[in-house]
């Protein structure tokens, strides 16, 4: 994905290795700058991919083609062309938020497809984590405090229990293979790896 100031979205499972947002196609099929724009003091400034912002107009960016969903994996979803004898002098960030939604739909199914395509948990553990969270804020309801202690011991029960996995891990499997059953990218399977088996990075 470009870099420049845009929304994203992410998962609580996944984090940054599956960061989606809407992203910019032109007429030639390339993918635009970010757009510089630059501060009113005459200082430094701000690079921005918003997609709104490629609408052709003066001190914006080139005018967007179609609208995509892009994620910072690699993936890309399919493009919403954009009609703009339809557009005229609309605003894009209005004309736009039919595609822009399509966009976030299409990401919203590449991480269905990611979580099924990690490695499967057993249907006793996946029932049991359901039931857990429900009890947690269950209880956040009567004891906030209370609830927090739970959470805390589920960080140590995290912690005890993913230490030789993550070692076992770590020996038997290479770092695509983890990266691959975990639904993450290699920088993210290593991170999370280490994490748990509490060796450094450095």
């Amino acid at each position: 994905m470009e870099d420049g100031e845009r929304e994203t979205w992410t998962t609580d499972e996944f984090g940054p290795c599956h960061t989606g947002a809407v992203g910019v196609v032109l007429d030639d099929g390339t993918v635009p700058r970010p757009v510089y724009f630059a501060a009113s003091s005459g200082g430094g400034g701000r690079a921005v991919s918003q997609w709104t912002v490629y609408d052709g107009r003066p001190r914006q960016g080139p005018r967007a083609a179609a609208l995509r969903a892009v994620c910072s994996c690699g993936w890309n979803g399919s493009e919403q062309r954009l009609d703009w004898e339809e557009i005229g002098d609309q605003d894009l960030q209005t004309a736009g938020a039919g595609a822009a939604d399509i966009c976030m739909r299409d990401w919203d199914e590449h991480t269905v497809e990611v979580e099924r395509s990690a490695v499967p948990l057993p249907e006793a553990v996946t029932i049991l984590l359901g039931q857990l969270e429900l009890e947690v804020e269950k209880l956040a309801k009567s004891s906030p405090l209370a609830a927090i202690r739970a959470a805390r011991r589920l960080e140590v029960l995290a912690a005890q229990t993913a230490y030789w996995p993550a070692r076992d891990a770590r020996r038997d499997a290479d770092l695509g293979q983890a990266a691959a059953a975990l639904g993450l990218d290699e920088p993210g399977a290593r991170a999370l790896l280490a994490r748990f088996g509490r060796w450094s990075l450095s």
